[in-house]
């Protein structure tokens, strides 16, 4: 393979000074022995990396001197060099780092002399006073310290010294600092200089002061003591200061508790000290006065959280927790560590504080695992898991781990295992896996639901603490579970992680308690066979995700596994092959086996010798009808462990025939992992020929006696560059025309890998692949064309693989293939067509790289002479540097002029423009052009210069004529189109109101566009117009609103584009003498001053949405750049634009409406553009700012600055880009919503909503699921107030006042206007079982406020206030809480009955049960006994279900309750009288309720079609108990009324009770056709069902409503068709003849698309019935159900009636299709072939899937169909259409109807007839062409020539027939003159001025051109053919 290139490693060389220079040629000897000459020679090389070398003979040279040298000047002069070289050094130098180590090697007689020399360097440099020289200072302090022992040395003996140097440095810097205040760079560069000054005093202290005797520097008025005191005092002052970056501080508190540790006496009080600091309790006669001076900012004012937490962690990390040398003090110390560290918790809320805090309590965690190692027994008391603080720490934990920084999960996931360490410390010596707390933790982990993240981590924690056996003993289906929850993609890796924990840890306990490998099944069938049930059968995303994520670590884990795998899956892999749904066998066996094979565990050769898997298995897998077993497949030939593993000649077979059939592919993914996949392997062909290629070099040169017989590289080389070639042909041919989009991005981008793999290069062997061979003229025309696609993926890719082969394109060199190019581009720069500018600028883009591009096409131009380039350069070559910058130039400035005349025309008649010369798509060409550019390299300075000023002064031209349209109060709706004069009046006054300044004479008066009257353009200006554009002032044109939106706001698109490219792209000019500089500083402060006028002006979302993509190019290059004046514009427009949404005044043009327009995007690109990591002052600046104004005030006098804040915090708060930081802001600007919502004001309440809504959705995160309920979009009371805890005082007293105004006793309705958003608030809120009772927020003040918001008389509120009621009550306490609720309710016999508050509180109730019988329970005593304890109280109150209660919406809401309450009686099957009696009760109320004794009441009664509804449900879910064993319908009758039935139910006057019994008995009839139902269940079931079918007929012919006729036809259709037919004669007077024609009028007639397909579907099953039975009257009625069932197959009809179609068509397959016998003839059979081929390629999938079950069916039958290839069962549809064509000429042979059919498939080839008209081109400017972007008519007439070619030879053409072959052959003979006439009248390149017609014709030629060709086999028509041929 081939090797890569190391990286160069660049060493700067040291260069002595003259002095050093002359002293050592002093020394040096005339032979150049001695070592002053080999430091002479040395360190005179230029190359540091030479140096290197020479210093390291240094050491060895010295080693060989005597004692006699020790005085030797030589020496001493190099030591000081050496000396002086390590101090000048940079410290990233590896010169430096050699030299470290070359004097730590220094014989050790001359260690003292270098020591002395280092002393004198390094004194000298501690007395600089250079600022500019302190940080390198500060490196060599540290360098010495930590590299060499002389240094420390040096250093020690300097001890003062430093001290005093670091000191002065450390002011003198903060002096600095403070001055450069503002300048955010020179700030940034000063405080790691202040960074690295602490940590250099820190190393001092503990390196080298442990070596300085106490007495010398500890009294107080020596230097030492008082350079120590002036650092403690610049220590405290920065941990004080908030403007430093949050290293420096948290430094600076870990420097002050090491010099108070340091400093302070006697050291047994120092935890005393630091333990009242933290505490604030310092009193100052226990505070030394050294420590008050210095440190009084700490002692005497109140420390900020932000000082308590460096504190804490100086603390933590500075003192020695170890062995237990503080003592009881240092215990205590520690526990009020952990106690501030939780306090802080609860209020530092910045995402970068919160990681800290994270951090330091991990640390807390194992400085208390340290002290525990020797603690006392009151100190593991106090951390023992039971304790308050373990209690606390726990809840910190449970808080905090699904936080949304990644940092603080992590440390989350540290303290809770480091938690678990703890406790198992201080209870060491027990038994620990039986401990309480670890088992209750345990328990209530695992009834965690498994959306929780933060359960798989901590889960994994506990697995390898307390053992995995543990805890499978609870529950062993646990590895199910958590394969389960790898359904969602955002899970699998935490599952994946705790599945490995826990097999791995399950493995190592069973080999120990095992023997040999008895172990393994168990292992196996715990951890294997869940996966494989998942890979076969689990949905989709499952399966990929267990496959990706967890099967990698099992094979791991476990190779052996493989072979277990393999062994269950091939038993199964013929009979299970899966579906579109489902893999299958097949599809698990390909994913294990591609696993395998990428981790290393399998050979490709091992696979096929040792028949693991055969080749037409994975034939099979390769054209699969389900994405992902094709993606397995693939990957399994992709993917190698080995990159230089050889590629099998079975490899490449397989893989052409994965290309053959799976280029078209819809779905982007798989479009990638193909192309991902695909790539894997070109890579690993070019390193295993690279590798085979050395090998055939080696074995040439061993001479042919040694060469081996067995394998010749040789061949190997060229099967790879066939293989190769082959490939490249495969994708070539897949750009044929008309083929679909996903076909071309494949092919396209496969080509593009392949160039850049194999890069065309000179010199290179000829035996490996040159990709430079596959081009040849046709192919790159054939890439040219892609420039016309509508899709700008394939331009792209296009243009990237012609850049790629640009040496090779010798075919384009010729400058009569340049010119009709680059004329079509100009013309299409001016198309009103958007994406053909498009199609220009890419055509431009690569003209531009043609060398001869300015001889063609400027050429004999008069109209661009003063453009022409310079003669010279024609005539010497050599003078431009670079043809692509001459192109560009000569472009651009062509495209300039023209775009400047439309401007000028544009000026006159903005309406003529639009549609004739629009003017973005020239623009739009610039900017591409510039893209171009070779901005390293430029040579023409000067007229750059004056293009760009050109290119600015141009854009703010366009934008002048434009921006009035854009900047209306209607955009949309402008340009007057209509005839009617009322509408032209109203136009009127818009047209008035936007009067703009220039001279654009159509604002002036409405136009009326009449037949009579279209736009001619204006022919006086003709000599303006560019010539592209001169054909076309005779035509006349129809402008529409349309086109003159597109105009004008494209326009403003693409100059906002131009000038963000110009600001990004072009450098910027410093120095105003700079002469390289293209654009100026005043250029740049314009363009900013244009983009904020349309940005704050503009209120069409289009046109300020792209300015402000060009505005966020200016504000990145602003933010980047040096100029201090340019810097600061972001923040000096940040000010004024606040300033103006703050001042409201009347005269502002700010927009108000459409969520102020441009003002959020303004202020998003400015705050975006602001660094990171740094304080983000402006962002928190603007954030109180906006919140400010956004809270109700009454100060303001107008609302406007209020809606533009709420607007636009709504903005950054949905900006992702600002990422955490924004977070401390959610808490407030939830705040401002709530209270912005009780404006009197409308604006205000709209802009409060969105901003909510956004807000709702930073919160829980993006709604992923369809389920408003989903828990994966709440989160627990806890976490919520934890991490927003100012939003509870705030909801709590919100919420308090909102209840105030619920039930009032008078009746007066008041509604409060927060109750909806707070109730949504915490209805967002789930219960969670690690909720424990430490936390100070608790969640009982909310229950009584919410219980009373469920009286509202809102339906709604009650209903969201029983569901926020769920989380604020412990799963514990729902029992008591429901009877609670229960009792509370009125009795029958109570005077006043309120039903708002009844309704209320049973909402509450159910919600409640709902959550409780759905939660992970056990259903243990206590449970039960609650169970009895809800029913009882429910009993009680019983006659609210009843008719006692007048209200019909509370008795249905009872009735809920109870159907719930059933179905879990149901589920369960729970015992005992108590149910019985209870179900008893209930059997009463249906009996006694209106569905027996009839509905009195009228359908308008409030709650009526609720309570039918819910009573019919109680009937329903009564009578489904029936099913279940140890029941009968019998018990059921005996409980309900006998007159109760469900033929009684279903002629119910009311459609809803219709609806849910037909429902049910859909349900019951899908159970007994299920193959899961039992036999005693079926008897239920059929009990149920027996006798309903003359029923449902009867109710079918007379139902009206459709839902209900829907479901019943659904309903027949999934009974006995026989027995339906049977009994339609006495039910409905109807024959089955009459029957089967009522259901066809129904497909007729019917509006519904729902209905006709069930009615076609009940249709068909009919049909088959009626010839299963031999009704042979019926044909004429068949023929129409042909008819319809053709019909219904189009394209234009709906998905779901085309899905019914083709589901129809797979079932009569065995019937029609491939039946011996032609029950419809042959011309309606194949009609019906036609329609399995027009659905194989429908648009959506889903249609082609189910269309390929026929294809399926037929395959099956193996009697008919002779097996010629490997056995396909479930395809693709690419492979099923070749499959059908194969099959429908193997019938014809059958059926012997060969002659006819072949005539029929010639007709389906040709196609209908030209059509004329659909070649004229439209003007409409987004048409794409045809609706089906998948279908491509040329692979179907492949598919079927292929056929048709081999069927010829059996083929003997009756003489019936011969008339039609002949009109065949005259008919194409017409066509193919047709179609070659109108190619003639086709522009010079139609393929892109005329692309969706040419493409048409060339389709419609290559169909002829086949069907001539057969014709011609068949001797049919051969002069014509032969004509035609010549």
């Amino acid at each position: 393979m081939g090797l890569k290139k190391k990286k160069e490693i660049q060493v700067d060389a040291f260069v002595l000074d003259h002095q050093q220079l002359e002293r050592l040629r002093s020394f040096a000897d005339a032979e150049g022995q001695n070592l002053a000459s080999l430091l002479l020679r040395g360190l005179q090389l230029p190359d540091g990396i030479q140096q290197i070398h020479c210093i390291k003979q240094i050491v060895p040279l010295l080693e060989k001197m005597d004692t006699s040298c020790l005085g030797d000047p030589i020496i001493k002069s190099c030591l000081d060099i050496l000396a002086a070289m390590f101090l000048s050094l940079d410290v990233k130098n590896p010169l430096k780092k050699v030299l470290a180590s070359s004097l730590n090697s220094l014989p050790e007689l001359t260690v003292a002399e270098a020591t002395h020399s280092f002393v004198d360097c390094l004194r000298e440099e501690l007395k600089t006073t250079d600022l500019s020289q302190y940080r390198k200072i500060m490196d060599n302090l540290a360098s010495c310290m930590e590299n060499i022992s002389i240094g420390k040395s040096s250093v020690y003996i300097l001890f003062k010294e430093a001290l005093h140097f670091l000191q002065k440095s450390l002011l003198e810097t903060e002096e600095e600092n403070r001055k450069f205040s503002g300048n955010r760079i020179a700030q940034t560069r000063l405080m790691h200089d202040l960074l690295m000054g602490v940590k250099v005093s820190m190393m001092l202290i503990q390196k080298i002061q442990e070596n300085i005797q106490e007495n010398i520097w500890k009294k107080l008025d020596s230097p030492i003591w008082q350079s120590m005191c002036g650092l403690l005092n610049s220590f405290t002052c920065f941990l004080v200061n908030v403007d430093l970056l949050q290293t420096v501080q948290t430094t600076a508190g870990l420097a002050v508790v090491l010099f108070t540790k340091t400093m302070f006496e006697p050291a047994e009080k120092l935890p005393c000290l630091i333990s009242d600091l933290l505490l604030g309790s310092l009193k100052s006669s226990d505070i030394p006065e050294w420590f008050l001076d210095n440190c009084g900012s700490l002692c005497l004012a109140e420390i900020s959280d932000s000082v308590l937490l460096f504190l804490c962690h100086g603390a933590l990390a500075m003192l020695e927790w170890k062995n237990g040398s503080m003592g009881q003090n240092g215990e205590k110390l520690l526990l009020d560590i952990a106690m501030t560290l939780l306090i802080l918790s609860t209020r530092l809320k910045e995402s970068v504080m919160a990681a800290s805090l994270s951090r330091i309590l991990s640390v807390w965690t194992n400085s208390a695992l340290d002290v525990l190692q020797s603690s006392s027994d009151n100190l593991k008391f106090g951390l023992n898991g039971n304790s308050d603080m373990m209690g606390k720490m726990l809840d910190y934990v449970y808080a905090h781990w699904e936080h949304p920084l990644d940092a603080v999960r992590h440390q989350t996931k540290l303290i809770f295992k480091n938690l678990l360490q703890i406790h198992h410390a201080t209870v060491k010596g027990s038994v620990v896996k039986l401990d309480s707390f670890f088992l209750g933790l345990t328990e209530s982990l695992l009834s965690l639901e498994w959306h929780v993240k933060g359960k798989y981590s901590s889960l994994g924690c506990l697995v390898e603490c307390v053992g995995v056996e543990n805890i499978l003993a609870m529950d062993r289906t646990i590895p199910a579970q958590i394969l389960d929850a790898m359904s969602d993609q955002s899970f699998a890796p935490y599952a994946s992680d705790l599945l490995e924990t826990m097999f791995m840890n399950h493995k190592r306990h069973l080999t120990s308690v095992l023997e040999g490998d008895n172990w393994i099944d168990n292992w196996h069938e715990t951890w294997v066979s869940p996966l494989l049930l998942i890979l076969c059968d689990g949905n989709p995303e499952q399966a990929t995700y267990v496959t990706d994520y967890y099967l990698p670590k099992l094979l791991k884990c476990s190779p052996e596994c493989l072979n277990y795998m393999i062994k269950i899956l091939q038993t199964s892999a013929e009979s299970n092959v899966g579906s579109c749904s489902t893999r299958g066998s097949l599809g698990a066996l390909m994913a294990c086996l591609r696993t395998a094979r990428a981790h290393g565990h399998l050979q490709f050769t091992d696979m096929m010798h040792g028949s693991l898997v055969s080749v037409g298995c994975i034939k099979q897998g390769l054209v699969h009808q389900h994405d992902q077993v094709r993606i397995d497949a693939l990957g399994l030939l992709c993917e190698s462990h080995r990159s230089t593993e050889i590629i099998s000649i079975e490899e490449m077979q397989l893989i052409e025939f994965f290309i053959k059939y799976n280029l078209n592919s819809q779905s982007p993914a798989v479009r990638q992992q193909i192309c991902s996949l695909l790539k894997k392997l070109f890579c690993r062909i070019y390193e295993s020929s690279q590798t085979v290629h050395k090998m055939q070099q080696m074995k040439s040169k061993q001479g042919p006696l040694k060469q081996s017989i067995m394998w010749d590289p040789l061949t190997t080389l060229q099967q790879y560059k066939d293989f190769m070639s082959s490939l490249c042909g495969i994708l070539f041919e897949a750009l044929f025309p008309g083929s679909s989009h996903p076909t071309r991005f494949i092919a396209l981008t496969l080509l593009g890998i392949i160039a850049g793999i194999f890069p065309i290069s000179e010199g290179q062997s000829q035996e490996l692949f040159q990709i430079a061979q596959e081009f040849g003229p046709t192919r790159v025309q054939t890439l040219l064309h892609c420039f016309a696609s509508t899709f700008e993926e394939v331009k792209i890719l296009a243009f990237e693989l012609l850049m790629k082969l640009h040496p090779a394109l010798s075919y384009l060199q010729d400058s009569e293939k340049l010119q009709p190019l680059f004329q079509v581009a100009m013309q299409l720069s001016t198309s009103i067509k958007p994406y053909d500018c498009v199609t220009a600028s890419y055509l431009l883009n690569f003209l531009i790289h043609r060398k001869d591009l300015l001889k063609v096409c400027f050429k004999n131009n008069p109209l661009l002479g003063t453009f022409q380039p310079d003669e010279d350069m024609f005539a010497h070559p050599d003078i431009s540097a670079d043809p692509v910058e001459e192109n560009t130039l000569a472009v651009i400035k062509h495209l300039l002029e023209t775009v400047e005349e439309e401007i000028f025309q544009a000026e006159k008649s903005l309406l003529q423009a639009a549609a004739s010369f629009p003017m973005y798509g020239r623009v739009h060409c610039i900017t591409g052009a510039l893209h171009q550019l070779p901005l390293n390299n430029l040579t023409r300075i000067l007229e750059w210069k004056e293009i760009v000023a050109k290119l600015i002064l141009m854009s703010y031209k366009l934008s002048a004529v434009v921006s009035p349209v854009v900047q209306s109060s209607s955009p949309e709706g402008l340009i007057p189109m209509d005839t009617d004069s009322d509408t032209s009046e109203r136009l009127q006054l818009i047209l008035c109101e936007i009067q703009p300044c220039d001279t654009n004479n159509y604002f002036s008066e409405v136009k009326l566009l009449k037949e009579h009257c279209r736009i001619d353009c204006v022919k006086e200006s003709a000599e303006h117009i560019c010539p592209e554009n001169r054909g076309k002032e005779q035509q006349t044109c129809d402008v529409t609103a349309q086109m003159v939106l597109i105009c004008c706001w494209r326009s403003m698109k693409e100059i906002s584009l131009l000038l963000g490219k110009l600001c990004q792209l072009l450098p910027l000019q410093n120095l105003s003498g700079c002469s390289d500089a293209l654009i100026t500083v005043e250029q740049v402060q314009d363009i900013g001053e244009y983009f904020k006028y349309h940005l704050l002006k503009s209120r069409h979302r289009g046109a300020f949405e792209l300015a402000y993509a060009g505005f966020v190019k200016l504000t990145e290059v602003l933010s980047r750049c040096n100029n201090e004046s340019l810097n600061k514009l972001p923040q000096w427009w940040l000010y004024n634009v606040l300033e103006e949404i703050k001042s409201s005044d009347p005269s502002s043009k700010l927009c108000a409406t459409r969520r102020s327009a441009g003002i959020p995007f303004y202020i998003q690109a400015l705050l975006a553009s602001e660094p990171k990591r740094g304080k983000t002052d402006l962002l928190n600046m603007t954030m109180k700012e906006l919140i400010s104004l956004a809270s109700p005030s009454g100060v303001l006098p107008s609302t406007v600055p209020q809606v533009h804040a709420l607007n636009i915090l709504r903005a950054l708060f949905k900006d992702t880009r600002l990422g955490e930081n924004i977070i401390p802001y959610v808490a407030d600007g939830m705040r401002a919503a709530v209270l912005g919502f009780t404006s009197s004001v409308w604006a205000v309440r709209n802009s409060s909503t969105l901003l909510f809504s956004t807000l709702i959705t930073r919160i829980f995160g993006v709604k992923r699921g369809k389920d408003e309920n989903s828990k994966k979009n709440r989160m627990t009371g806890r976490e919520f107030f934890t991490r927003f805890p100012n939003l509870y005082p705030f909801l709590l007293s919100q919420l308090e006042v909102t209840a105030k105004t619920m039930d009032s006793k008078t009746g007066e309705l008041k509604l409060h206007p927060s109750l909806f958003l707070l109730l949504l608030i915490l209805g967002k809120l789930y219960p969670s079982p690690m909720d424990g009772t430490y936390s100070a927020l608790s969640m009982a003040p909310f229950v009584p406020f919410i219980l009373r918001c469920g009286h509202s008389p809102v339906y709604r509120s009650r209903e969201m206030a029983g569901r926020a009621l769920v989380p604020f009550i412990m799963m514990s306490q729902v029992p008591q809480t429901v009877s609670s609720l229960l009792t509370g309710l009125p009795d029958c016999t109570d005077p006043c009955v309120r039903q708002n508050a009844i309704h209320g509180t049973l909402l509450q109730v159910f919600h409640l049960l709902q959550s409780y019988l759905e939660s992970k329970h056990k259903a243990n005593s206590d449970f039960l006994q609650g169970l009895r304890d809800i029913i009882t109280c429910i009993e009680a109150k019983l006659w609210l279900a009843e008719r006692q209660n007048p209200c019909l919406v509370t008795r249905a809401t009872y009735l809920d309750v109870l159907v719930l309450l059933n179905n879990y009686h149901g589920k369960s099957r729970i015992k005992g009288t108590e149910f019985l009696r209870f179900r008893e009760k209930m059997g009463a109320i249906i009996s006694n309720s209106e569905l027996a004794t009839g509905i009195n009441h009228s359908p308008a009664v409030p709650g009526l079609a609720q309570y039918l509804q819910s009573i019919t449900k109680l009937f329903i879910s009564m009578f489904s108990m029936t099913a279940a064993p140890g029941l009968n319908v019998l018990a059921t009758e005996k409980i309900v009324s006998p007159c109760l039935s469900v033929a009684h139910l279903l002629h119910s006057d009311f459609h809803e009770v219709r609806l849910l019994v037909l429902d049910a008995t859909l349900r019951w009839l899908k159970q007994v056709n299920s193959k899961h139902v039992t036999e005693e269940e079926e008897r239920g079931l059929l009990c149920l069902l027996s006798g309903l079918e003359e029923i449902l007929l009867k109710i079918a012919v007379k139902e009206t409503h459709p839902e209900c006729f829907y479901k019943a036809l659904e309903v027949l259709h999934c009974m006995d068709i026989g027995i339906v037919l049977s009994k339609s004669e006495d039910a409905i007077n109807m024959n089955q003849t009459d029957f089967f024609c009522w259901i066809m009028n129904i497909v007729d007639a019917s509006d519904s698309t729902e209905i006709q397909s069930m009615s076609l579907k009940l249709a068909s099953k009919l049909v088959i019935q009626l010839v299963q039975n031999g009704q042979e009257e019926v044909k004429s009625e068949m023929k129409q159900w042909v008819e319809i069932v053709t019909y219904c197959c189009g394209d234009e009809q709906q998905t779901d009636l085309r899905l019914a179609v083709a589901e129809i068509l797979v079932s009569v397959t065995p019937i029609f299709l491939t039946s011996q016998k032609l029950f419809l003839g042959l011309s309606d059979t194949l009609l019906l072939w036609k329609c399995v081929i027009q659905l194989l390629q429908s648009e959506e999938q889903i249609v082609r899937d189910t269309a390929t079950g026929v294809i399926r069916l037929a395959q099956s039958q193996e009697n008919i169909f002779r097996k010629t290839g490997p056995d396909f069962h479930v395809v693709n549809a690419s492979m099923a259409l070749d499959l059908t064509f194969s099959i429908l000429c193997e019938l014809l042979q059958q059926w012997e109807q060969t002659s006819a059919g072949v005539s029929i498939l010639l007709e389906w080839l040709l196609g209908t007839e030209l059509e004329t008209t659909a070649l004229v081109e439209n003007d409409y400017p987004f048409d794409k062409g045809q609706a089906n972007f998948w279908a491509e008519k040329l692979t179907k007439v492949g598919h079927l020539s292929k056929h048709l070619f081999l069927l010829i030879p059996e083929t003997h053409i009756n003489v019936y027939d011969q008339g039609k072959f002949r009109h065949l052959a005259k008919l194409a003979s017409d066509q193919a003159q047709l179609v070659t006439q109108l190619l003639k009248e086709m522009p010079p390149t139609p393929e892109f001025s005329r692309p969706a017609e040419f493409t048409e014709l060339g389709i419609r030629k290559e169909r002829i051109s086949v069907c001539l060709k057969i014709l011609h086999l068949l001797k049919i028509g051969t002069e014509v053919c032969r004509e035609l041929e010549n």
